[in-house]
């Protein structure tokens, strides 16, 4: 087996974290908000520790301008355009509070939308970034091969029918097809696959995947901006845009509630003017309108709730990146899981030991003999094969002359005695009669990757190696199942047969195999069409697509990529699958909270506004009443925070 290949030097994660973070702080939208809460933080300590008022003031002042500026303008740029934005509407209700003494109602109006505009700024700008990084995925430069010999040029130059040559080690450059030569590709960037892909002549390789020890001819099959990994970004591009429009009706609402709200208040104090009403209690009538029809009570209605349950979840594992996603979760209707990585554990292992008859040769000494040729070799199959023998105890013995063929397998001496260890086809198993034949039929039937191990130039064995289902997987499928009423869906760039092998020992019976990025987004939308509300699980470049164009989209973390991460809604963190079912539970328990509490809000703002319409209702009676409001649905809120209601969600 070949020597997989070290990968190109990169930027080290934790330095991309540090520049990404530092981007990050430089969003106006971060700044201001900081600044705003900073003051109101400062103003809220001096007020109540007894200081000078006019410090409170002006650090509540200064609060307002930090804060409120931003979305004021861009209001008002709004109103040119015939548009009433709910921001503008929320900076007038504070400017309104404090206009009548409510300075810290107001405030507090200020500092909540700012911070809301800031973590949107910062989803943006994440998303924006991890799109643009995948472009380096592909190398910059590629060896062209013309007929004079060779010539490093940039891959955005390379034309179709260009020869290029891609050296062990390299990463391939551009979409195009084997002319010459034999090697391991890992191409889990784009296909999912968990194990690297023997590539030989008339085999189809992708940019960005990487190549083993073996070297390629190859010859460019598509443009740079053609290639699958390019098709990749503008998916993920085009399906965020298109998931976004999906906010137009919530945007709809705002803008009729902004402008009965604002008729209301400008009819309040003008009508009742051109009537001879006096100027003050007109006034102070208008705003108090103002103030109690504020949505301050609907926002805490709906967000403690789905913030608590977001909260919760994070404590147990899964990240979720905003209310509307907690709200969403529990509306899913159809789950779909990506195979690798993350129904399995990503990693191949030693899943079957069979022995040939009349050899001599127990488990043990199988074991033994492989992982003792194999122990060089840095391949994913080799590796699964020395764990096994370190599992099971059998100690490594030293092997000499060690030797690797790409596609083929791995030889060495061991003891004088010539130990083989590679594919099938290359050392006889797969050769009809031989009884490792049936053996080898039968564990590929299974969905196993099968090595034969050949102990001077005589089969003695076949090893099984396969990636293993997630613990706790089965069960996971089953409470899915019983949740949203449909069983979940497999959709994978992997071979049929180790799929429906996986998919079989999971309890999954709709598979979706060979599948490439765009093969997966049309199935996602295939069931939207059909009317499923769709959840994606993946953890890999190419499930990006999927995971943006799917309702919800949920991420593996620990192995997970860049990508996946940003581009999902949601995060597994410890990669636990149990948390999949329990996070929709916990979702719909949250949506039954945030409509109690909407009746609530609704009943407090529409009897105070009723009172103050058609009585005269007192400031501090009005006051009292909103922010007793608010309180209520604020504390049934944060029921949501308890451990045992995620205990409860986790059972079923």
């Amino acid at each position: 087996m070949a020597v997989t290949a070290t990968e190109p030097s990169f930027a080290t994660p934790s330095a991309v974290t540090r520049r990404s973070h530092a981007r990050v702080w430089s969003l106006p939208e971060i700044q201001w908000a900081a600044a705003a809460t900073v003051l109101f933080g400062v103003g809220l300590l001096t007020h109540f520790a007894g200081g000078p008022s006019w410090v409170s003031w002006t650090l509540f002042l200064v609060c307002y301008v930090t804060g409120g500026w931003e979305p004021g303008w861009a209001g008002l740029q709004a109103l040119r355009n015939k548009t009433l934005d709910v921001d503008l509407l929320m900076v007038a209700a504070a400017v309104g509070a404090a206009a009548i003494g409510q300075v810290l109602d107001g405030g507090l109006l200020i500092v909540i939308f700012a911070v809301s505009g800031a973590l949107e700024a910062v989803a943006t700008h994440r998303t924006a970034e991890s799109v643009r990084g995948l472009l380096d995925l592909a190398p910059e430069h590629a060896t062209r091969l013309t007929e004079i010999g060779e010539e490093s040029v940039a891959t955005a130059r390379l034309a179709v029918g260009d020869m290029i040559l891609v050296r062990p080690g390299e990463r391939i450059g551009a979409d195009g097809q084997v002319l010459d030569g034999t090697s391991d590709v890992d191409q889990a960037t784009i296909t999912g696959e968990g194990m690297a892909v023997v590539k030989s002549v008339g085999d189809e390789v992708f940019a960005g995947t990487a190549n083993g020890t073996g070297a390629l001819r190859v010859r460019v099959g598509r443009l740079a901006h053609d290639s699958v990994v390019a098709r990749i970004v503008t998916m993920v591009e085009q399906a965020s845009a298109t998931k976004a429009k999906t906010q137009l009706f919530i945007e709809k609402i705002e803008q009729r509630y902004s402008i009965g709200m604002v008729t209301a208040t400008v009819a309040l104090f003008v009508i009742p003017l051109m009537f001879g009403a006096a100027l003050q209690p007109t006034l102070l009538r208008a705003m108090t309108f103002m103030i109690v029809a504020s949505p301050c009570a609907v926002v805490l209605a709906t967000m403690p709730p789905l913030l608590s349950a977001m909260a919760n979840a994070g404590r147990h594992g899964v990240l979720v990146k905003s209310a509307v996603v907690m709200e969403q979760l529990g509306q899913i209707t159809r789950v779909a899981f990506d195979k690798t990585g993350t129904l399995t554990q990503g990693t191949p292992r030693v899943a079957d030991i069979r022995v040939l008859p009349e050899t001599g040769v127990d488990k043990a000494e199988l074991l033994a003999l492989a992982a003792a040729a194999e122990n060089p070799s840095e391949h994913p199959l080799a590796r699964a094969v020395v764990t096994a023998a370190h599992e099971a105890g059998v100690p490594l013995r030293h092997a000499e002359q060690f030797t690797s063929a790409p596609g083929r397998g791995v030889s060495a001496q061991l003891d004088e005695r010539l130990v083989e260890v590679g594919s099938p086809t290359h050392l006889g198993g797969a050769a009809g009669g031989h009884p490792a034949a049936a053996i080898v039929a039968d564990l590929e039937a299974s969905g196993r990757t099968t090595v034969v191990v050949r102990l001077d130039t005589r089969l003695v064995g076949v090893l099984g190696i396969a990636d293993q289902l997630r613990a706790g997987g089965a069960d996971t499928i089953t409470a899915i199942t019983a949740l949203t009423g449909a069983g979940p869906l497999l959709l994978t760039g992997d071979n049929p047969r180790a799929a429906a092998a996986l998919a079989t020992e999971a309890g999954i019976t709709d598979v979706r195999a060979g599948l490439l990025p765009q093969d997966k987004v049309d199935a996602v939308r295939a069931l939207q069409a059909q009317g499923q509300r769709v959840m994606l699980i993946g953890d890999g470049v190419n499930d990006a697509p999927a995971l943006a164009a799917a309702h919800t989209g949920v991420a593996m973390g620990r192995a997970g990529s860049d990508l996946a991460l940003d581009t999902a809604d949601a995060v597994i963190v410890r990669d636990e699958l149990a948390t999949v079912p329990a996070v929709i539970a916990l979702s719909r328990r949250a949506r039954r909270l945030v409509i109690a509490n909407l009746v609530i809000a609704a009943t407090f703002i529409t009897g105070l506004a009723i009172w103050d319409l058609a009585g005269t209702l007192p400031l501090p009676l009005g006051v009292l009443g909103h922010e007793g409001s608010t309180v209520v649905v604020g504390l049934n809120g944060l029921r949501l925070l308890s451990t045992g209601v995620w205990r409860r969600a986790l059972r079923g």
